[in-house]
């Protein structure tokens, strides 16, 4: 059972048709008239992230993936609530001083303000975080137009070869070596451009789970499809190197979700608008595809159309 049957089998129908619950079709709630967005993540060690041996890292990466939501529904977070269940080895006086360093760190570097939570005991480790924004309007998904761009902030696959080197001992110099952990640890938000996303973007969401996965949930309740070309996907100079370094294909290391950037599609009649802003923001924004009306989704590296399953990303089954 995938998530999406979860929900579409058990859990819509306990929503009463509440509008702010968007049919739990989107990665958040959204009150209109209270102007109200709330996004729930939990974390568990060994799934969400491999250990806990820097518990300092661990709370950034579980705090940013958490804000992500509501940065690309084009929503500032205001507010965090923090539950977590552990047993005494897991936060000992040290690790806590190191936990709360970083959640200080977090709180001024992204403006938000810890507001509640829970701890459990348990032998498992595990995170839940709460995250409420204010905003009259969000970008949602499903509301794809045909024609549009599809755009990408950022670099992808970074993240992905951080885990490579958590788990694994490649053969590669120090700083390279963190540089890749730290973009695994500490992704990038597009903060500062989120905050123009409603003059121009017509749906949008995080890529959380991976490149293909996520832009097919876009989608998946319009009889729209999607061409996206791997080929465009940006890639950070270190990334390049790598591949180089070990023979290895882009495609393999673009698509596998952490990245944490807003994923979108807009008019191509707003391509200078955010040219413009982008590069007042010094955001890097790239196109790489465009939504049709196809009857299948089209993927395209090296000049061949590729299956999709080999780019399924992480999938949410019980």
């Amino acid at each position: 059972m995938n998530e999406f049957f979860l929900i579409s089998k058990y859990l819509r129908e306990l929503t009463k048709n509440n509008p702010s619950a968007l049919n739990l079709q989107d990665d958040v709630f959204f009150d209109k008239k209270k102007k109200l967005i709330i996004s729930v993540d939990s974390y568990n060690e060994k799934i969400h992230f491999p250990n806990f041996l820097y518990p300092d890292l661990v709370i950034k990466k579980i705090i940013r993936s958490s804000i992500s939501d509501l940065i690309s529904k084009g929503v500032a977070p205001k507010y965090f609530f923090i539950s977590a269940s552990g047993n005494h080895k897991h936060f000992n006086h040290k690790n806590l001083k190191k936990i709360l360093l970083s959640l200080n760190k977090e709180q001024k570097k992204f403006n938000l303000k810890l507001s509640g939570g829970d701890t459990v005991s348990s032998k498992n480790l595990s995170f839940s975080i709460t995250t409420v924004g204010y905003s009259k309007k969000i970008i949602k998904r499903n509301n794809a137009v045909i024609n549009d761009d599809i755009y990408v902030t950022g670099d992808l696959g970074d993240s992905f070869v951080g885990l490579k080197m958590i788990k694994n001992n490649y053969n590669v110099k120090k700083n390279l070596k963190n540089y890749f952990i730290s973009k695994y640890y500490c992704p990038d938000l597009s903060m500062q451009f989120s905050k123009y996303l409603h003059r121009f973007a017509n749906c949008s969401m995080d890529i959380s789970d991976g490149l293909v996965s996520d832009l097919t949930k876009l989608i998946k309740n319009q009889r729209l499809s999607y061409e996206l070309n791997l080929d465009k996907v940006p890639i950070s100079k270190n990334l390049m190197y790598f591949l180089k370094k070990f023979k290895k294909k882009k495609d393999t290391f673009i698509c596998n979700g952490d990245d944490y950037k807003i994923l979108f599609t807009a008019s191509k009649t707003k391509r200078h608008l955010i040219k413009s802003i982008s590069k007042k923001m010094n955001q890097k924004v790239t196109i790489i595809g465009n939504i049709n009306n196809f009857k299948k989704n089209k993927i395209i590296f090296e000049n061949k159309v590729k299956n999709l399953r080999n780019y399924e990303g992480y999938t949410h089954a019980f």
